[in-house]
């Protein structure tokens, strides 16, 4: 039964550089790249080296533990280069295209025939299956597992981030097909909305889904939270979560019988010229916008948004998971007075320590600049008034850097990610890095679980 849920805690970043709904074309991509630092807890396994030639869809390395997983080249072309950093951990396998297109193609099957073991099997030789996450941890579903649930989130509601109901036009097909994948999986696939009115036609008709309706300010977008509210988890559960864009290139497989990651990404921030959407295949290159770059002030690049992204710099590539490019200022200069100056308009205030409240329409250009150093913890009720749940997020995290796994479980760790408490790290009066505290204990706790299977 479809529920309506208002989310009254929580908060809306209004920023500068929204993508106009325009589709334009890059500049030509030099390079892709599949980074398994986008894979939280994959330890990788080449099976590739620089010069190999490979097909889109061939694979590039596979997981250590799970070796039936694989991470698959998103074009054809040449391995270009193995990058390493720090005790030869595997950075990013760099894929050279080559001028005309090669798919590894699949059988095609008759999915209403196909049994859950063959569509598992046919998406593990694909390399569609790492867009499967798991909760808790936030890991990619393990093949031999059986969730209560599989959980979409029909809109985002981060800050800058792209309309669904744009990226989505013309790709009905293919996303009812990967539904239908889904659903050899999974009995039950939860669809969460933004607002039942304005849902786009792709969403009211589909099948095969039970659609729930969420109002508020973000993160009522981040699935983390609609899990919460509509089937939390407890110790032993498992859901998968799987990402709109990404049910569309499970659809094209089935459909095609190719392994097919083209999407839409969103050129947002404002250090961009015309914010813009464009169609590229995940992991490109993000030298093919640069020239849509104003270069004013010394730029970040971060894949995905101001809250949870990556910065990748001017020669990186699109993480996975990743639906859009911000570019906003470094944050490297410093103003005179700084916070100690009450006029400053221009300044975003959470706690209204400047007038720039007094303008809630107002968008604003912030950058990477955090504007102190990390101290001790100020328990003021901060956190508690972005973060929808009724969890205690300090006490949690406390209990991480003490690595006491037992109050870790009580206070709630299990219905967290990173992007869950992303708000709290931004309110953050003493400047915790809340996001990577909260990666350790879930770190701790599947690395203790992973030891014991």
């Amino acid at each position: 039964m479809s529920k309506v849920i208002k989310i009254r805690r929580g908060l809306d970043i209004s920023l500068k550089g929204q993508a106009e709904k325009v589709l334009s074309k890059t500049a030509k991509v030099t390079s892709y790249a599949v980074k398994p630092v986008d894979f939280p807890h994959l330890v990788p396994k080449l099976v590739v080296r620089e010069g190999d030639t490979v097909l889109a869809g061939a694979p590039l390395f596979v997981d250590k533990y799970y070796p039936e997983v694989r991470y698959v080249s998103p074009v054809s072309g040449t391995v270009a280069a193995i990058v390493r950093g720090d005790k030869r951990q595997l950075l990013e396998v760099v894929v050279t295209p080559a001028e005309e297109q090669q798919h590894l193609q699949h059988p095609e099957v008759d999915l209403a025939a196909c049994s859950r073991e063959q569509v598992v099997s046919l998406m593990l030789e694909s390399g569609v299956w790492p867009f499967l996450k798991q909760r808790p941890f936030g890991v990619v579903a393990h093949p031999a597992d059986r969730p209560k649930a599989i959980f979409i989130s029909g809109f985002d509601t981060a800050p800058l981030a792209p309309d669904i109901d744009y990226v989505l036009t013309g790709e009905g097909e293919a996303f009812q097909k990967g539904i239908d994948v889904l659903r050899k999986l999974c009995d039950k696939i939860y669809l969460g909305l933004n607002n039942q009115l304005a849902a786009i036609s792709i969403f009211r008709k589909t099948k095969g889904v039970e659609t729930n309706t969420f109002i508020g300010p973000h993160p009522a977008g981040n699935v983390g939270v609609q899990i919460y509210h509509i089937s939390p988890l407890n110790k032993g559960e498992i859901v998968w979560t799987i990402e709109p864009q990404h049910i569309v290139s499970l659809g094209r497989l089935f459909l095609k019988g190719i392994y097919d990651v083209s999407k839409v990404i969103a050129l947002v921030g404002s250090e961009v010229k015309k914010p813009r959407y464009y169609r590229m295949i995940a992991g490109a290159a993000v030298s093919c916008v640069e020239e849509h770059i104003i270069k004013t002030n010394r730029p970040r690049y971060v894949s995905g948004n101001v809250l949870t992204g990556a910065n990748i710099g001017a020669n990186g590539h699109l993480g996975f998971y990743d639906n859009l490019l911000t570019v906003l200022p470094e944050g490297d200069k410093y103003e005179f007075l700084g916070w100690l100056n009450p006029l400053r308009l221009h300044r975003y205030s959470v706690s209204r320590n400047s007038l720039s409240w007094i303008f809630p329409r107002k968008e604003y250009v912030l950058d990477t600049n955090i504007n102190g150093g990390v101290r001790a913890f100020v328990v003021n009720g901060e956190y508690e008034k972005v973060l929808p749940m009724d969890i205690y997020p300090v006490y949690l995290l406390k209990a991480i850097l003490a690595s006491d796994i037992d109050k870790m479980e009580q206070l709630g760790i299990y219905e967290l990610l990173e992007e869950d408490l992303a708000l709290c790290e931004f309110v953050c009066t003493s400047k915790i890095p809340v996001q990577q505290i909260l990666r350790k204990g879930i770190g701790e706790i599947y690395e203790e679980l992973r030891i014991k299977n």
